[in-house]
């Protein structure tokens, strides 16, 4: 482990609850998760959910109804922003326009009286960091979006954070730029091993960069894992859906099996007894015989270059599948469909 990562904190939420101070509607609601050292979390939900007011409940620029942060096993709860060691990200750069590249990354240790060597040094490693080490003298209003936004990152980097706080910071990108950013955002924080609490909407987003993801709606916790873990057991169907999961079947369960409008459907692991919500992803569905098969008619084919998208009827049952652009389906076709045992997940509704 680098010196980078030991300096890393972690970090804890601890039933952090916040409510809106003219409505006293809540944007939190004893939200409780932990943030090991050098960990990346993303945290994820639609507009309103909380996940930017959670971000400045830690980043100290708000102050919680209830509940505690902890940096390392203390409360932060009466420490000011600029003495918790993390540094934010905003979606805007909010550079300053009179001060230059090279200026707008040493303000933060200006502010610290650090040396004129010592700023100089660490500013060029800040903008080699995040690839800018050739526009030190440039002004914020000629550089590009992008290259905004990475000399918001150096300036925050250059305090040497031991919690890294970014807030939707390349929502404002186009899709190209917003994609080199990820990898650049992914390999400073790896090789930096900042612990980093970052803020999103968008799902691909946070797959790509997460080591875990925390789900939230209207101020809840409704999951915290692994990406993988959303796509192939969701806690619920709220999550699932958010992660786009269209595929739901009612069934009766039984140790590891259900019975379905479908047939007999096999489980790779026991569900809890009685009425429950099967779940499959639509690239996990094969068109074929075998095991927790049954037969069904080709309603609608959509070709998407890289994937067809076609819709199944079975016994009413309506099917999303995913198959490879080779596949070559027609509308109305009989198939057989199979939904693997292994890729069928039981939600708790």
């Amino acid at each position: 482990m680098n010196q980078a990562v030991d300096r890393s904190a972690r970090l804890q939420l601890e039933d952090l609850s916040h409510r809106y101070p003219r409505t006293g509607e809540p944007a939190l609601s004893g939200l409780s998760l932990s943030v090991e050292p050098g960990e990346l979390v993303a945290f994820l939900g639609p507009s309103g959910c909380g996940k930017t007011t959670a971000l400045k409940v830690i980043a100290g620029l708000l102050r919680p109804t209830s509940g505690d942060v902890l940096v390392d096993g203390r409360s932060v709860l009466g420490v000011p922003p600029e003495s918790r060691g993390m540094a934010m990200v905003l979606q805007k750069p909010l550079l300053f326009p009179h001060m230059s590249v090279e200026a707008n990354v040493g303000f933060g240790l200006r502010m610290r009286n650090v040396s004129k060597d010592r700023i100089g040094r660490r500013v060029g490693t800040a903008l080699r960091q995040v690839r800018m080490e050739g526009f030190a003298d440039r002004r914020p209003n000629e550089l590009s979006g992008g290259q905004q936004q990475r000399v918001a990152l150096a300036r925050a980097l250059i305090t040497e954070p031991r919690l890294l706080l970014l807030d939707e910071p390349l929502s404002a990108l186009d899709a190209n730029l917003r994609e080199e950013m990820r990898g650049l955002v992914k390999e400073i924080q790896r090789e930096g091993g900042y612990t980093t609490v970052f803020v999103t909407h968008d799902q691909e987003e946070a797959v790509v960069l997460a080591d875990r993801i925390a789900l939230l709606f209207e101020g809840g916790l409704h999951m915290y894992d692994k990406p993988r873990a959303f796509y192939d057991r969701p806690a619920s169907r709220r999550v699932a859906g958010f992660f786009g999961a269209t595929n739901f079947i009612r069934g009766w369960a039984r140790n590891s099996a259900v019975e379905t409008p479908l047939g007999h459907l096999k489980l790779a692991r026991n569900a809890p007894p009685g009425d429950i919500t099967l779940t499959i992803r639509p690239e996990a569905v094969r068109l074929e015989g075998g095991e927790n098969s049954f037969p069904a008619r080709v309603t609608e084919v959509a070709y998407l270059g890289t994937r067809v998208a076609c819709s199944l009827d079975a016994a009413g049952v309506e099917l999303q599948v995913a198959l490879p652009p080779q596949a070559r389906p027609h509308e109305g076709e009989e198939v057989t469909a199979r939904l693997p045992a292994g890729s069928l997940w039981a939600l708790e509704e």
